[in-house]
């Protein structure tokens, strides 16, 4: 459908009506843009306006790439609805642009990766959990604890909270040593032990705990319980 044609501003059916009744594919692109507008201008109502800024423009593409400055001049704009519609065409872009290729976790170096930026130099210790889609790719981390593994209770269901939200298929969960040694400690041990069962229950598995530390001429600078055959 012409995107131009003329609009009868007597319609009742209007843009958010029709949106609701019938779905946004329906909209034609004058229709969509009075829904960002609201409201129109002394003797144009915002089906007008919206028809005025497209037959001005010649298409939505190339009104997309005003710059906030020369939506504001436009009669029946100003600023606040410049940047509203400014938004909402960035808004657009960036959700037709290709996503970004996801980190795969196939080891205790790829976790060390991500990580280092985060744990490796922290005077104190913190406690991630890795949250991971079916291809074992990253979805996202969080932070859970702050403070000595020994000292602050790691309870499963903290740890595994944000993996269940997210409907992950499994988790990883990296901490660092501020002394910079990895070697685990028992309590490492023990917690590790008990997420492994937890996940077990909860089909929600646990594929590796890395503990980060600083690398020296003897040892890696990471401990992974996976690759060390531990999980």
């Amino acid at each position: 459908m012409n995107a131009l044609q003329k609009i009868d501003p007597t319609k009742k059916d209007l843009p958010r009506e029709r949106i609701a009744r019938h779905g946004a594919e329906v909209l034609r692109d004058v229709e969509l843009l009075a829904i960002f507008l609201r409201t129109g201008r002394m003797g144009r109502n915002v089906l007008e306006v919206a028809q005025d800024l497209i037959s001005e423009w010649g298409s939505l593409r190339r009104l997309a790439g005003c710059s906030i400055a020369e939506l504001s001049q436009i009669s029946g704009i100003g600023l606040a609805k410049a940047a509203e519609l400014k938004a909402a065409f960035e808004m657009g872009k960036r959700m037709a642009a290709p996503q970004e290729e996801k980190v795969s976790i196939a080891s205790g170096r790829d976790i060390y990766k991500v990580m280092r930026s985060h744990l490796s130099l922290l005077p104190y210790e913190s406690l991630w959990t890795l949250i991971l889609d079916a291809r074992s790719c990253l979805v996202e981390q969080r932070e859970i604890f702050r403070g000595s593994l020994s000292q602050t209770i790691a309870h499963p269901r903290e740890i595994f909270h944000p993996a269940i939200v997210k409907r992950a298929y499994a988790i990883a969960i990296t901490h660092n040593h501020p002394s910079g040694d990895p070697t685990p400690s028992p309590a490492d041990r023990r917690l590790t032990e008990r997420l492994v069962k937890a996940g077990e229950c909860l089909q929600l598995p646990l594929v590796d705990h890395v503990i980060i530390g600083m690398a020296s001429s003897h040892r890696e600078p990471y401990f992974s319980f996976r690759d060390a055959g531990l999980i």
